[in-house]
């Protein structure tokens, strides 16, 4: 079978680092460990078949990690050495998202070399506590996880999308569905949030 006619690659480290180079990036981002042990990290270099990323959680060599990344979205992997706080870990990946990811490294690899404007109004930060409900707009409520949310919006991880431009509230902030994610969807506010009340805000019940 062809590299390219496999549906689920797993890339070793050596091997990972010999078929891709690494992009020095600064992201943000929360992962889960196999015990289901969640911990913020910020990743310091990427390819789109491994990472490199520091954490205050560090599990063993070999485990399963499920992550969700600014600009990136969902990868899963597994970690392949420890290092110093933190972890390497290759990522799990059909050619079609391999190929995006390739693609979202490029972008953010030119926007920090040529300075590009962020394509966002403001930054995203990763909330103490992720978990939210959602109000839709027939009054039934989901659980979802909060991605990374600014003043003006939020990613959200959920098996169910509402649909594109309906209006929702997360906790007790009024939103609006703007797109769709790989794993979930984006909200803008209707009204700009203050920075000092955003997380209690979103994930009032």
């Amino acid at each position: 079978m062809s590299f390219a006619q496999k549906k689920l690659t797993v890339f070793p480290a050596q091997e990972e680092r010999r078929r891709f180079q690494r992009v020095k990036v600064h992201l943000l981002g929360r992962y889960m460990l196999p015990d289901r042990r969640e911990f913020p990290c910020q990743i310091i270099n990427m390819s789109p078949g491994g990472l490199a990323l520091l954490a205050p959680g560090i599990g063993n060599v070999g485990d399963r990690v499920i992550a969700y990344l600014d600009h990136i979205g969902r990868v899963e992997g597994k970690i392949t050495r420890i290092i110093d706080n933190g972890f390497a870990m290759t990522i799990i990946s059909t050619p079609r998202k391999r190929d995006k990811l390739a693609a979202q490294l490029t972008w953010l690899a030119n926007r920090d070399i040529l300075n590009l404007p962020e394509d966002r109004r403001h930054d995203r930060i990763i909330p103490r506590n992720p978990i939210a409900v959602l109000t839709l707009e027939d009054g039934s409520k989901m659980t979802c996880r909060i991605i990374d949310l600014s003043l003006s919006g939020a990613a959200i991880a959920a098996e169910n999308r509402p649909p594109l431009k309906s209006l929702v509230m997360l906790g007790r902030v009024q939103s609006r569905v703007v797109r769709n994610l790989d794993d979930g969807f984006a909200l803008e506010f209707v009204h700009e949030q203050a920075a000092e009340t955003l997380e209690d805000a979103v994930t009032a019940r």
